[in-house]
């Protein structure tokens, strides 16, 4: 019995940091989504100016790595502006740590100065909308994308889908998740970034995903092959999943020559 024992003991040392390892991997992050709305040339040269100097390097020193800097395609021809800052936690409690740190980061203040000691008459934003997800399981981490063209270039598209009550809302969840909607995206090669509940936000009950493209018409043919699926079809068919979403929101956008993603 006591050899049972101690072979059952020398098994779970064996296991152990294997099954450590693979819960840790099944965490889900956290995404802070900040929409930096703006309308003049002189606000979008000191926000990206902000973002390439100061805000990413800040970032990086902090060891967060996987940073989204994004500006909206229609841009050139909209009366609001947009630029999109993606950041990755690991937990909510470590983005307390991440502004803390940046008080006392001399080069983030010295790099950020034209942004933090702004005029008030010429302010370099007119409003930040900050949205907080959390990764869904079937996707739990942020992954960068893994194309090959310049980044001037790529499309990127970042869906929004609103849900008329609570529970539709979960409905939508579990379509992406336990559904396969997930796992159709990625067998068609979208290069998602990211599958995110909506936890915090203006538009909720909601989720919101990032795929990724080489162009328009790469994004293009994505979308009909993904129209024209055998498995797209019998999922979107199935009554447990019916009038799950109310309104979408759909928002072309391409990285910053600073995103890291």
């Amino acid at each position: 019995m006591r050899v049972r024992f101690l072979l059952f003991l020398s098994l779970l040392f064996v296991l152990f940091p294997f099954v450590s390892r693979a819960q840790k991997a099944a965490q889900s992050e956290y995404f802070q989504l900040s929409v930096y709305k703006y309308a003049t040339a002189e606000q979008e040269t000191i926000l990206k100016q902000y973002f390439e100097t100061a805000l990413v390097p800040a970032l990086h020193r902090q060891q967060i790595s996987r940073v989204g800097v994004f500006e909206k395609i229609a841009n050139d021809t909209a009366a609001v502006k947009e630029l999109f800052v993606l950041i990755p936690f690991k937990n909510l409690a470590q983005q307390e740590g991440v502004i803390q740190r940046l008080q006392t980061d001399a080069g983030y203040h010295s790099a950020s100065q034209s942004f933090r000691e702004a005029n008030y008459k010429t302010p370099p934003f007119d409003r930040i909308e900050t949205i907080w997800l959390k990764a869904f399981p079937m996707m739990p981490v942020l992954k960068a994308p893994s194309l090959k063209g310049p980044k001037k270039e790529r499309v990127y598209e970042l869906r929004s889908y609103q849900s008329p009550t609570e529970q539709l809302f979960r409905s939508k969840v579990k379509m992406f998740n336990e559904g396969g909607e997930t796992v159709i995206f990625k067998r068609l090669n979208f290069n998602a970034v990211f599958y995110g509940e909506v936890i915090a936000g203006c538009h909720m009950p909601n989720l919101m995903y990032l795929t990724t493209h080489e162009n328009k018409a790469d994004r293009d043919a994505h979308w009909k092959s993904f129209g024209s699926d055998p498995d797209w079809k019998r999922l979107n068919t199935m009554e447990e999943y019916k009038n799950n979403v109310s309104h979408i929101d759909i928002s072309f956008i391409r990285p910053l020559d600073c995103s890291d993603i």
